[in-house]
């Protein structure tokens, strides 16, 4: 509570206007958490506030001779790094890259990552390398959307898998040896402009559509500042209007963050995988009055033919004699009554009473949507 004292007083000194409201925002959240809520931090993110992929082509060298071996790509790029140093190869000489390989490396740039800060990154074998156990990755740019250079990376790799082949051909791999990370091994070498403190207004973004989540989203912020800064603009996009200056636009986006609020139920959905036979119902799926009777059909075909040999003296001739045998098995299950407002733990109960497989629910789920008694979302994967 000091802490928080300290701050008003600081907000009050610096913005004698807009500290008023950021005052009212930071004691509402101080004393007011809603019960069985998420934080919204937890629902999405602030638009340009994101990660950048960053690519890049390099050379690993120091490999036990599971390289590339003749590929052009690690032969020319072979020959870009040994000319950094002021060697040239003779014109039509190509070495024998047994202990290089020729990668890609990837590496993801954090939302306000500065110059100096350390990347972890993962280096993957273009070609034919079996491993790269025991490489190292020679200076390596690292390049975003845009073509522009973003990082540098270089360093030891560590392999988790192991890859061994006998003369015979015989091979026998661990996991997978062909790629590898380099922790911290990548340096920023330029910052990614967010925008977020020039913009007149902030979105924050949820990771799932919902209209009513959204509109949550903006009332619990209103409700924390004490005015009217937050509108949702469709089921994703919620627009705040935000006050100039980096410091306190990073103080306002910390305290949006950590408001709670209880977002929507999810819509009803039933998530079938027909692949694998699973079966997935969320607790929002409610059945209306229905009756449900489900049995299995078994109808068997048994041949049993014989040899019918002729009477003696007769000038027959032995032949074959059909004999078939047909059954039919209805298996009897009794009929389930679904009452109105059937909750998720009375379906599984009403469908494990009469035995049914995963198969045979996917049959009933769909039944019953057919007949209406289901008000739910079928997604079949």
């Amino acid at each position: 509570m000091e802490r928080i004292l300290t701050l008003l007083a600081r907000l009050r000194s610096i913005l004698p206007f807009q500290g008023r409201w950021l005052a009212v925002g930071i004691a509402l959240f101080a004393v007011t958490a809603p019960a069985h809520a998420e934080r919204v931090k937890d629902l999405g993110s602030f638009q340009g506030v994101r990660p950048n992929q960053l690519t890049g082509y390099g050379i690993v060298v120091g490999l036990a001779g599971t390289g590339d071996d003749s590929l052009d790509y690690a032969t020319q790029g072979m020959k870009g790094v040994v000319s950094r140093f002021g060697l040239t190869l003779p014109q039509g000489v190509n070495p024998a890259l047994k202990n290089a390989a020729a990668v890609l490396v990837t590496a993801d740039l954090p939302a306000f990552a500065k110059p100096g800060q350390r990347l972890d990154v993962t280096v993957s074998a273009l070609g034919k390398a079996k491993s790269l156990r025991g490489g190292t990755l020679i200076m390596t740019p690292l390049r975003g959307a845009d073509n522009e250079i973003y990082g540098m990376a270089q360093g030891n790799l560590a392999v988790g898998g192991l890859g061994v082949s006998g003369a015979d051909g015989s091979q026998v791999s661990v996991n997978i040896p062909s790629a590898g990370r380099i922790p911290g091994g990548a340096t920023v070498e330029r910052a990614v402009a967010t925008g977020f403190d020039t913009a007149p207004t902030l979105t924050f973004n949820l990771a799932e559509a919902d209209l009513t989540t959204a509109l949550r989203v903006a009332d619990g912020i209103n409700r924390t500042f004490g005015d009217r800064r937050a509108r949702a603009m469709d089921a994703v996009s919620v627009a705040i209007d935000a006050i100039p200056g980096a410091e306190e636009r990073i103080m306002m986006m910390g305290m949006i963050e950590n408001i709670e609020i209880s977002p929507a139920e999810a819509p009803a959905k039933v998530i079938v995988n027909a692949r694998t036979g699973t079966v997935v119902i969320n607790g929002a799926v409610r059945i209306h009055p229905a009756a449900v009777a489900h049995g299995k059909l078994t109808v068997s075909v048994n041949e049993s033919p014989r040899v019918v040999q002729p009477a003696p003296f007769s000038q027959g001739q032995t032949a074959t004699e059909q004999s078939s045998s047909i059954s039919i098995d209805q298996e009897k299950k009794p009929m389930v009554n679904f009452k109105g407002g059937a909750s998720l733990a009375d379906i599984v109960k009403a469908v494990n009473a009469i035995g049914a497989s995963p198969a045979d629910m996917v049959a009933i789920l769909e039944a019953l949507k057919q007949a209406g008694a289901m008000k739910a979302e079928l997604v079949v994967l």
